[in-house]
């Protein structure tokens, strides 16, 4: 079902704390694909760039912070904790984000949906064509780090298109659950 595909916990990207306390610190997630594979279309260039210097900085900006913030936690305190919560939103949701990216790009993607997808776009938006409009119309008001996504919508059962400023999170942000399979 759409929905158990859409909310699914298969992979976690946060830290994991064993038994003794200690931290695993995140990492970049390997491409399931060579960065010319998407050419034309994206060129290799510009995927290393993104993939090895933009996303790689979230995760290291991430675990920096998160180093500062089990600090500030076992000091108690609470004043650091706080001023460290832009930073862990914003290069957090940068590795999420990312990490969806990444696995929502195929060389052999593109064109219409199929099956459930699509039936479900057709459902909430009255077409493929309807949901492409309305998708752009809101993707092209995000400025800067911002997103553009398609989510779904657990409570409603619905798919929904939301705008996510900065590097925020869908499903922290907005409760929708991004549509991919991580």
């Amino acid at each position: 079902m759409l929905c158990r595909a859409a909310c699914s916990t298969g992979r976690r990207l946060g830290p994991v704390a064993g038994a003794a306390g200690s931290r695993h610190k995140h990492s970049l997630p390997d491409l399931p694909y060579d960065y010319g594979a998407l050419e034309p279309h994206i060129n290799a260039q510009i995927m290393q760039l993104h993939h090895s210097k933009h996303h790689a900085a979230y995760v290291n900006n991430l675990n920096a912070t998160e180093e500062k913030y089990h600090e500030a936690l076992a000091k108690g305190d609470v004043t650091t904790q706080v001023a460290l919560q832009p930073a862990l939103k914003f290069n957090g949701g940068g590795h999420i984000n990312h990490t969806i990216f990444w696995t929502n790009l195929s060389p052999k993607g593109g064109g219409e949906p199929k099956g459930e997808l699509l039936e479900a776009i057709k459902r909430d938006f009255g077409s493929f064509e309807k949901f492409k409009e309305k998708l752009t119309a809101v993707s092209v008001g995000v400025q800067g780090s911002g997103w553009g996504w398609l989510g779904f919508n657990k409570e409603q059962g619905r798919l929904q298109i939301a705008a996510c400023s900065n590097q925020d999170p869908l499903q922290g942000t907005t409760g929708l659950c991004s549509l991919c399979s991580f």
